[in-house]
């Protein structure tokens, strides 16, 4: 299990054991933002993962419920 520093223990499939992972969340105001600044230093770097971003980005804009800042 991977683990995260607020949410402990979480299983996410190819994520080693025991390696640190930072979350982001759509009620987080602040995380698309910081996705779209990911996706600027991947894409700057020729990384694959860029262009799948927009994708993850499209989802946290739609997500409707309530958005606020990390506690």
């Amino acid at each position: 299990m991977a683990i995260s520093t607020k949410y402990g223990d979480v299983n996410i499939r190819k994520i080693g054991d025991k390696e640190p992972v930072f979350i982001l969340r759509a009620q987080d105001v602040l995380a698309v933002p910081a996705i779209e600044m990911y996706r600027a230093l991947a894409a700057s770097h020729g990384a694959a993962v860029a262009g799948p971003l927009e994708k993850e980005l499209e989802r946290f804009r739609a997500w409707s419920g309530e958005k606020k800042l990390p506690d």
